[in-house]
């Protein structure tokens, strides 16, 4: 399971927000932001940065109401 902060970072990852700008948008470090793209990529069991993206995005349209 991830944690309050992985989940707030895949969110924007599902909104298209590159790391600098989940990074400042967090205030953390750009490494920080790909420390936990890193975490959540393996609690996830998702091999790249792209599977990353499709697997945010779509967590990101189920969980908003439309």
């Amino acid at each position: 399971s991830l944690s309050d902060r992985e989940l707030e970072v895949l969110q924007l990852i599902g909104h298209w927000k590159k790391t600098k700008e989940i990074a400042g948008e967090l205030h953390l470090s750009v490494k920080t932001i790909e420390y936990y793209r890193e975490q959540i990529k393996k609690k996830l069991n998702l091999k790249d940065s792209a599977e990353l993206a499709q697997y945010a995005t779509a967590w990101v349209q189920r969980e908003t109401p439309s």
